[in-house]
């Protein structure tokens, strides 16, 4: 059941491959749109027959691989994984749709995003350190390639930089698994939550240091956030949707999983540090989006805000915080493609993203009033207003993490408000502000020393 998950996308990859004579980009785009329909398909029943009331991994699978490393195909299904499951395949299947029907190389990149859905179903599968860290790396490559192929003229720099970064996340989390398994006197890598009761606490805090520095590259947290704005303002964007709302979503996934998991004990230990770090996160996104005049790399560092909520939540460990993480993730993917997606179109049509040039873009005859309308709804539901999915998840962060963390969580809810300045600085600028006036004055570019007035 799990493994049809990982197995549909790689024939897909396979079909597009080795399919015989000249591949056209349409037909490429066509196989790949409808393997990753079955995908989503799958997982939509696998939902319908998941059992919310039984806690623990749910359709095992457990096939002995090489058993001297411990290494088994072990994997499981629960409550955390199985949406991130549906959002893993919803995206991929949005980012092949908004594709350009008229890509160069289209074979080399419909196999890539398949491989990329095929790994990252993986990982959220695993239940096995060692498989976990398989599927971790396998996207890694795909990614790369997608970037420095067809990404902006810096794609080089941005994908070697990603490259780099998410390198070094690796070597940390295999480098904390082994010594946990070693330390821990094991010759299995199969998930138990049980491994690390054994250790002292001061082995259990290095290792789960080791995880925080290597998932925390991978959410990415401050300081180890400089690689995804650059990744995200280069890369086109069906591969910036797969970035924001799948790829991301790794990082937190590995802190929850394997993080607090694991090393409960450290964990607590550590928690006073986790919150505060979540909320210097959530704060340095939040204001550097504010400085930003190019759209994309508002809403990225928007991300970097965002995902510091999960860290915060999950530092409190309260039931109803930990529903929160998961709520937070799912909600944000959502979000974060859509407004990618609009962002993308903007760019497409106007040939731009600079907030100083772009005016008057909710205008019926001149502009694109659908787009801007759609902006509007996602940067409500990113700003929590009521109504929307990002209110309901930053309630139950800020709910379940307020008793256990009241500064942090305060320090938290600022960066919150501030996500309606930045937001509304991009819709007012971009979408409301009268074609041919400065934003800073509202006079007319002749009658304004401004210096976005000029080029304007």
């Amino acid at each position: 059941m799990l493994s049809v998950l990982i197995l549909i996308p790689l024939l897909g990859a396979l079909a597009v491959s080795l399919w015989p004579g000249q591949l056209s980009s349409a037909t490429a785009k066509v196989i790949s749109g409808l393997t990753l329909g079955l995908s989503l398909a799958w997982v939509v029943g696998l939902a319908t027959q998941f059992n919310l009331t039984t806690p623990g991994l749910q359709f095992e699978e457990l096939l002995p691989w090489v058993e001297p490393l411990g290494l088994s195909y072990r994997l499981g299904l629960d409550g955390l994984s199985l949406p991130l499951l549906v959002v893993n395949s919803l995206l991929g299947l949005v980012a092949i749709y908004i594709s350009d029907p008229h890509l160069h190389r289209s074979r080399l990149y419909y196999v890539l995003l398949l491989l990329i859905n095929s790994a990252v179903a993986g990982a959220f599968l695993s239940a096995n350190l060692l498989l976990f860290f398989i599927f971790y790396e396998l996207e890694l490559i795909p990614l790369y390639l997608l970037i420095a192929i067809w990404g902006g003229p810096r794609r080089g720099y941005a994908a070697t930089k990603f490259l780099i970064y998410t390198a070094l996340s690796g070597v940390l989390i295999l480098g904390a698994f082994l010594g946990l398994v070693w330390l821990s006197g094991n010759t299995s890598f199969d998930y138990d939550s049980r491994l690390a009761t054994a250790l002292p606490l001061m082995q259990q805090v290095v290792l789960l240091v080791a995880l925080l520095i290597g998932f925390g590259i991978k959410v990415p947290l401050v300081p180890f956030h400089t690689w995804l704005p650059d990744a995200h303002v280069e890369a086109s964007t069906p591969v910036s949707v797969l970035l924001a709302g799948v790829l991301l979503k790794l990082g937190t996934y590995g802190l929850v999983r394997f993080g607090l998991g694991l090393f409960p004990e450290a964990w607590m230990a550590l928690a006073p540090w986790l919150a505060t770090w979540a909320a210097i996160s959530v704060l340095y996104g939040s204001l550097a989006a504010i400085a930003q005049l190019d759209m994309k790399k508002m809403v990225a560092y928007s991300s970097i805000g965002h995902m510091g909520y999960v860290l915060l939540a999950a530092a409190a460990s309260t039931p109803l915080s930990i529903v929160g993480t998961v709520f937070q993730m799912v909600s944000h993917g959502l979000i974060s493609a859509l407004l990618f997606l609009l962002v993308g179109v903007v760019y497409h049509t106007t040939g731009t993203r600079d907030l100083a040039v772009l005016r008057g873009l909710l205008n019926p005859e001149r502009g694109l009033p659908f787009v801007g309308s759609l902006m509007i709804l996602g940067v409500m539901a990113s700003a929590g207003i009521p109504g929307m999915v990002g209110f309901i998840s930053e309630f139950l962060v800020f709910r379940g993490s307020f008793l256990i963390f009241p500064v942090q969580t305060l320090l938290c809810m600022v960066g919150s408000g501030l996500t309606a300045v930045y937001f509304l600085l991009l819709v007012n600028r971009a979408f409301f502000w009268p074609v041919g006036h400065c934003f800073a004055c509202g006079h007319s570019p002749t009658r304004c020393g401004f210096a976005p007035c000029a080029v304007a």
